[in-house]
């Protein structure tokens, strides 16, 4: 009988670099939602007083779970080569997704209408 070997062996999850990569990916995400929402000076009225509080909150939350799917994705599994590469290109999409989620769900009903 031929058996298959199995490449793909899980890795415990390590929490520090879990959550250093988290708030990498929310801090990322604070900056940027920053840079989009501080020089807005004159905000229209129907958005109310405190309209930035939203995406403060919601956009960084979007960058650590960003951050995270990051950390899974390069470091669950014990690839090499090519996977490795696949798996790194998945991980910043996703990334990027994510941190683009946020805006959109942190800036709707305000800059994002």
């Amino acid at each position: 009988m031929m058996t298959h070997a199995n490449n793909l062996t899980i890795q415990p999850i390590n929490r520090a670099a879990l959550i250093k990569r988290m708030l990498i990916g929310g801090g990322i995400a604070f900056v940027l939602i920053a840079l989009l929402v501080l020089p807005i000076r004159n905000p229209k009225p129907e958005w109310g007083e405190l309209w930035m509080i939203r995406p403060f909150i919601i956009t960084p939350l979007a960058g650590a779970a960003g951050g995270a799917f990051n950390y899974l994705m390069n470091n669950t599994f014990a690839l090499t080569g090519w996977k490795k590469v696949l798996a790194l290109v998945i991980s910043i999409l996703g990334f990027v997704i994510a941190i683009w989620l946020g805006i959109v769900l942190g800036l709707a009903g305000t800059l994002w209408n």
